[in-house]
């Protein structure tokens, strides 16, 4: 099985329009019943800006750690996405970040003499609670912008959102002040109330920022709701796949020692399974042939695999004479 292969099922939209379908960051929507784990307010859509890449067009870029040796003050960087509709858990959706390095500079530009590089940006998947997690550095600034990180949620072929989010002003200027020895430029002049593109306010594209003395590294969670509930958008990719098979949640999850994968074959395939690490790479991979239609179950026993506890995304294909389909969801080893 090809890398590559597995990065363009991850990447559920590779070619969507210039323009996506976007909520009013006023637009305010009502939660369900019962107590909400999410502000279910709609995150205001901002553009990409003026750095953005094709993430599914390279390797490295399925990965948690995308620092690739810039200096900076360690960060490891959580997101949690929810879908509007009933304030729950998006799960197995696709998170791209990007950001600039602590000089306030992007990859992957001649003007900034990185055209070749790759530093600062990857993708995850989001897992059962859905949170995925990126190491990285607390971004430098540069001028007219406050400290920011851009992001892009991908729901389903046909529907994505692009946001930015940013953190309190004096956390982030706490964190440049206590390094100065890794922030030539010092701490960002700018809080976000000054900054034109937070103008119509950043209630919602804040995230929390602190230092945890025992790991050594700033920790921070950024929280952001998004139309639909679920996994439920739908797109033309979803609708081919989905008369030739569906994939289930493992359950249990988080596993322990075994765990089983559900596979409702709608029409007889050859079927392809493989485990993948969060770091992108393929760990484990299983040619289980011509399968009739029907229930189908694919059982993981981990304890024999002898793999560490860790998240991994678990990747079925399969083939018959209409073509070939893919589906990626993402599991917990815990131990």
């Amino acid at each position: 099985m090809k890398r590559s292969q597995f990065l363009k099922s991850v990447g559920v939209a590779l070619a969507l329009p210039a323009s996506f379908p976007f909520a009013s960051s006023a637009q305010r929507l009502a939660t369900s019943g019962g107590a909400s784990r999410g502000n279910c307010v709609l995150v205001p859509s901002e553009t990409p800006g003026p750095f953005p890449l094709d993430l599914t067009e390279n390797d490295f870029f399925f990965r948690q750690d995308i620092r690739e040796g810039r200096e900076g003050v360690k960060l490891r960087q959580r997101v949690r996405i929810v879908g509007a509709d009933n304030c729950e858990p998006m799960v197995n959706v696709r998170v791209n970040i990007w950001h600039c390095d602590r000089d306030g500079n992007y990859s992957g530009y001649a003007a900034m003499e990185s055209e070749a590089l790759t530093y600062c940006r990857g993708y995850q998947m989001t897992d059962a609670n859905g949170e995925c997690e990126f190491v990285t550095i607390v971004p430098g600034w540069y001028p007219g912008r406050v400290t920011h990180v851009h992001f892009q949620v991908f729901v389903s072929s046909q529907y994505s959102v692009v946001s930015q989010w940013t953190w309190p002003h004096d956390a982030v200027v706490e964190a440049v002040s206590a390094h100065p020895e890794l922030y030539p430029a010092g701490p960002d002049p700018l809080s976000p109330e000054q900054d034109g593109v937070f103008a119509d306010g950043f209630e919602f594209q804040m995230a929390d920022l602190a230092w945890d003395d025992a790991a050594q590294e700033y920790v921070s969670l950024y929280e952001a709701t998004v139309e639909g509930a679920g996994t439920s958008g739908v797109g033309y990719q979803e609708l081919q796949r989905a008369e030739v098979f569906h994939l289930g949640q493992n359950f249990p999850n988080p596993v322990t020692t075994a765990t089983e994968i559900p596979l409702d074959l709608k029409q007889p395939g050859e079927v392809f399974w493989a485990l993948w690490s969060a770091e992108g790479q393929c760990v484990h991979f299983v040619d289980l042939g011509m399968m009739p239609a029907g229930r189908q179950v694919i059982r993981v026993d981990f304890a024999a695999l002898g793999l560490p506890a860790a998240s991994y995304l678990y990747r079925v294909e399969v083939e018959n004479d209409r073509g070939r389909f893919t589906d990626v969801k993402r599991m917990t080893l815990a131990k």
